[in-house]
């Protein structure tokens, strides 16, 4: 597998994870303010959706950073409904899997800006996947904490570890969210 083919799958396992976290919960438990007045998940996907548009949009020839993204506007509460959110989230992901899906390994040593900062490709992709692992993890958190014994478990539940580990190919970040969007099926 590629560098970028496994970048590629690592985005796609985390948009599964939050995904699955979503799908659990109704549309006030979305805007539902972390503890302490923390983020709502609602912000946290506008907040996901504005970096990964912002960022991806002419991803190697314009600044990651641009200028019609309102980012301090991300973290303020919206009046979108459910759909309207997930509308965002996903056209913003299209975006970041088009750019990436025209990258190849050769590329990864030339340079892109964010914030007017020169990065080669391949520390910006990290970067970039470090951010979204980090608010993933909230938005899971938080749906977890929402739901409450209702919560379905998107890793490995509780004295079932070695029924998963029977299943090794789940290991792959493509055969996990294929696993993870069919346990919220069930």
């Amino acid at each position: 597998m590629s560098v970028v083919s496994a970048i590629e799958a690592e985005y796609r396992r985390y948009k599964a994870l939050a995904d699955s976290a979503i799908e659990q919960l109704g549309d006030a438990e979305l805007t539902r303010p972390g503890p302490g007045g923390g983020n709502s998940i609602d912000i946290l996907i506008r907040h996901l959706a504005g970096n990964f548009a912002s960022r991806f949009t002419d991803f190697r020839t314009s600044d990651g950073e641009k200028p019609w993204r309102h980012r301090d506007e991300e973290f303020e509460p919206a009046l979108l409904t459910r759909r309207e959110l997930l509308e965002k989230w996903e056209a913003a992901w299209r975006i970041l899997f088009t750019e990436i899906g025209d990258l190849s390994d050769n590329a990864l040593g030339d340079t892109v800006t964010v914030r007017g900062q020169p990065l080669k490709i391949d520390e910006a992709l990290l970067r970039s996947l470090a951010h979204t692992a980090y608010h993933v993890g909230q938005i899971v958190y938080l749906a977890k904490a929402v739901r409450g014994d209702e919560w379905k478990c998107l890793s490995i539940p509780r004295g079932k570890s070695e029924e998963y580990n029977r299943s090794a190919p789940r290991e792959h970040a493509a055969s996990h969210a294929a696993w993870l969007a069919s346990r919220t099926r069930e």
